[in-house]
């Protein structure tokens, strides 16, 4: 049995001007970008998927321009997430697993529910929505990370409901929202936000190691000491996790850069 998971870094989506010339061959035709990109990376948050709905084909096509062991994060409908009352989300959230996402097969890797900044924490009505998520579709195992940007989600509490459901709380190194890096699922999910356009590698090379032993430190089943935690008393079982590490927003032009420094360094 492995003693570690497995670590893939990546970025948020394949198209983005800047990247034309710089990430990809000055060369390169648009349609061979996805291409590229799955080859350089290990995976590719989809913010396109949190908009609107994609179709079968869609899914398949990526599937098959992919190499193995490379894997899709999907962004969750805004219509499930943005809900005024979330247990009334059950139609939203079917729907958005029913769009055809499966075609995706193996290269199906986190699906992330991503919460508005305003939206705060009420117990129940989150206990709801949680038990909302599958743990499969059409036969294909499902993975769940939620992210919360409301500093009232910020107590045990919170950390408790999403170890019983066995959802991932989304890390985020960001400059605004709440950090927390409680180990709630079998795998982690980390987006590093605080790049820099003026810095080659997004992240400084110091930074990249501090965060290659921090992902590697999740990998091995342990949690990092120097990151905060809303339920310091709970320890995680001690075990292998597959790890996502996405360089978003902030130095958006060099996240693949960093992302591939980063991988490199966890090899």
């Amino acid at each position: 049995m492995s003693t570690s998971g497995i670590i893939r870094t990546g970025i948020g989506g394949w198209t983005f001007d800047p990247w034309e010339g710089h990430f990809y061959p000055a060369t390169l035709p648009k349609k061979r970008q996805l291409e590229f990109a799955s080859r350089e990376l290990k995976v590719i948050e989809v913010n396109g998927t949190y908009y609107g709905s994609q179709k079968p084909e869609t899914f398949a096509k990526w599937a098959s321009e992919v190499p193995e062991g490379f894997v899709f994060s999907l962004k969750a409908s805004r219509f499930a997430t943005n809900k005024k009352v979330l247990a009334e989300a059950g139609e939203s959230v079917d729907r958005f697993l029913g769009q055809g996402l499966t075609e995706l097969g193996d290269h199906l890797g986190p699906i992330l529910w991503q919460f508005m900044p305003t939206k705060k924490f009420e117990p129940d009505d989150f206990a709801a929505f949680l038990a909302l998520l599958p743990e499969k579709r059409d036969g294909l195992s499902l993975r769940h990370a939620i992210e919360v940007r409301h500093p009232s989600f910020m107590v045990p509490e919170f950390a408790a409901l999403a170890r019983k459901h066995g959802v991932a709380i989304v890390y985020a190194h960001h400059a605004d929202y709440p950090e927390i890096a409680d180990v709630t699922g079998d795998f982690v999910y980390a987006r590093l936000q605080k790049g820099s356009d003026e810095i080659e590698t997004c992240y400084a090379p110091e930074a990249l190691d501090g965060w290659a032993d921090r992902l590697k430190t999740w990998a091995n089943g342990s949690q990092p000491r120097d990151l905060p935690r809303i339920d310091p008393g709970h320890t995680p079982d001690t075990k292998p996790r597959d790890v996502y590490a996405f360089f978003i927003t902030e130095g958006k032009v060099n996240a693949p850069n960093g992302a591939r420094e980063l991988q490199k360094r966890t090899a």
